[in-house]
Order: structure tokens, then C-alpha cells, then sequence
């Protein structure tokens, strides 16, 4: 069984460049009035406190969210979004990718939430009870039954705790895999930055598929405490919409020193 579970990372500074370049896409997509498709394959609970006990036990939002957040403009679609739901439960919530896309997204657009940890399931069905249909199984498997989706139109977060290592061997096929199945679908995968490198050859077989409008953005930071692996955050994105080069330029500001 999984053990991964993301209270303990909520809001550090990986999520706060994710979920700016997942909302800026967003904002773009939603802009057409025409419906969308969102699908998350590894959703978590969609909802974290950040005075939680195991938040506060690693404390990494106090270099992520709470250090980054007044570097972006109000008007950014994340921000938008952190707002809106901070209003909703409170300020010191947290909202995962999920709780962003469906802020942002309207009425007549569908989302497919898939979460294989039970524990987080069960707080993701609750948080997400009428605002998604949200799948108990592997990631992957739900995103191959739904795609293509209906609305074709869309976008699919891969967000993987990299728990399993054998991920990063695996991405890349079921990327392509994906893709030919859902040609117009935009697919952004969040990877980490990590010491130890195991990230390249993923994105040397990413590079190597040469997919269309393919998009990579990187930004770097301190490890969130001693010891700690992860120096960076990453997107890949497939099909990326028009503007997401410039939101990424805009997201770079954010993590200036």
C-alpha cells in the first residue's frame, strides 16, 4: 500500500509553481466559451490545512506559499483561486490542484479526480462531493478509460508522488500512450528536481518522442530543510496552450532572489 500522503508537503514551493502554471492554462482554456475536460491522475485530497499537525511537523509552506505567495499579481488566476477558496475554509487552507481546477473551471465543464490511497480518497469524494466524478483506482487506468474525454477539449495533470521509482521508466509511455489517444488534449506532468538525477532520463525519452508544442519549465530552490532531495520543480507539457511560455517567464519571478 502507498504511504504517500501530501499534508506533509502542502503549499511548499514545488505546488506554488504547479498549481501557478496549472491556473494560468487554465485561465487560458476557460477563456473560449466552449466546455472542457479536466482529469487529475493522482489527485490526493484536494484540500490541506496548513496548521495541521503533520503540515506544521515539516513546515515547507513557510518556504513555498507563505514566501511566494505576494510575488505574484493579484489578478493571477492562482491567486484568484487562492483566494476564493481561502474565503470558503478559511486562511489557512491549502487547496490541491484539484480544488484550484474546479474554482477555475465553469459549470459545464467535467473533471475526472483519480486517488488510489484510501484515506485520501475518502477526504478527496468529500471535498470534491458535487464538483467531480473522483475514481478509487490507479491513476493511469482512469485516465485510459476516460480518454479521449467528452468535452474532447481539456487538460490532464499527472502528478505522481514518485513513490514508486519505477515512474519515472514508466511516464514516458503512458504519456505517449495518452497522447495518441487524446491528440488535442494538453498533458502536464510535474516531475521533481532532484540531487540524485533520477529525473533525466525520464525527460531524455520525453524529449526524445518529440511531441507537439511540448513545453518544459524548471524553476530551482533551497531544499525545504537538511538532507532533503529535492532542489527544484518541473512541468513538461504537451500541447501547451498559447501563452504558458509566458506565464512560466511570469512564475520565474516569483522565485527570483
Amino acid at each position: 500500500m502507498l504511504s504517500y500522503q501530501h499534508i506533509y508537503h502542502a503549499g511548499n514551493a514545488a505546488d506554488v509553481h504547479k498549481h501557478a502554471l496549472l491556473a494560468a492554462m487554465l485561465g487560458y482554456l476557460t477563456r473560449k466559451d466552449k466546455p472542457l475536460s479536466y482529469l487529475e491522475t493522482h489527485s490526493g485530497r484536494g484540500l490541506y490545512m496548513l496548521d495541521a499537525a503533520e503540515a506544521l511537523k515539516t513546515g515547507e509552506a513557510a518556504s513555498g506559499v507563505i514566501a511566494l505567495q505576494n510575488k505574484l499579481a493579484k489578478t493571477h488566476p492562482y491567486i484568484e483561486a487562492l483566494t476564493d477558496i481561502r474565503a470558503q475554509y478559511g486562511p489557512q487552507a491549502y487547496p490541491g490542484s484539484p480544488l484550484i481546477a474546479s474554482t477555475l473551471l465553469r459549470k459545464g465543464d467535467r473533471l475526472h479526480l483519480a486517488e488510489l490511497h484510501p484515506q485520501e480518497y475518502a477526504a478527496l469524494a468529500q471535498t470534491m462531493l458535487h464538483k467531480a466524478k473522483c475514481h478509487p483506482e490507479d491513476g493511469f487506468e482512469m485516465a485510459h478509460k476516460v480518454a479521449p474525454p467528452e468535452p474532447r477539449r481539456g487538460l490532464m495533470l499527472i502528478d505522481p508522488s514518485y513513490e514508486i521509482k519505477s515512474d519515472y521508466e514508466l511516464i514516458p509511455t503512458q504519456i505517449a500512450k495518452l497522447h495518441r489517444k487524446w491528440n488535442v488534449g494538453v498533458i502536464a506532468l510535474w516531475y521533481p528536481l532532484l540531487t540524485n538525477g533520477a529525473h533525466g532520463p525520464m525527460l531524455a525519452a520525453l524529449d526524445a518522442q518529440n511531441l507537439p508544442n511540448a513545453l518544459r519549465h524548471e524553476v530551482h530552490f533551497p531544499p525545504a530543510r537538511e538532507g532533503h532531495g529535492m532542489i527544484g520543480s518541473g512541468m513538461f507539457i504537451v500541447n501547451a496552450p498559447y501563452g504558458t511560455a509566458d506565464a512560466a517567464k511570469d512564475t520565474d519571478k516569483a522565485f527570483t532572489r
